[in-house]
């Protein structure tokens, strides 16, 4: 599993010029089953995404055609991690 964070570099009104694209960007993995969760950091200064792939190197590269990364008005860190505990209805999450 993997926690993106999405910090934004550029004025917001760039960044929401630019959400039409993003939202059928995620939309796209989502439906792909890459994507589980994903939403605004309050303040709104980035965005949080949950990813299950176990292939950083397919991450990174799917996470470069974001068009807020792709335009330069946000930047991205990953974080690994092995979900150990889940609250039973996301149980599945284990196994990748």
């Amino acid at each position: 599993m993997f926690i993106v964070t999405l910090t934004y570099i550029r004025p917001l009104e760039e960044l929401d010029a630019l959400m039409d694209g993003h939202m059928t960007w995620l939309r796209k993995h989502y439906a792909s089953g890459l994507f589980v969760a994903s939403g605004r950091q309050v303040p709104r200064k980035g965005g949080v995404i949950l990813a299950r792939s176990g292939d950083r190197a397919a991450l990174d590269a799917v996470l470069a055609r974001d068009p807020f990364v792709q335009s330069g008005a946000a930047s991205t860190h990953v974080i690994e991690f092995v979900p150990s505990m889940t609250a039973p209805a996301i149980e599945l999450l284990k196994t990748f």
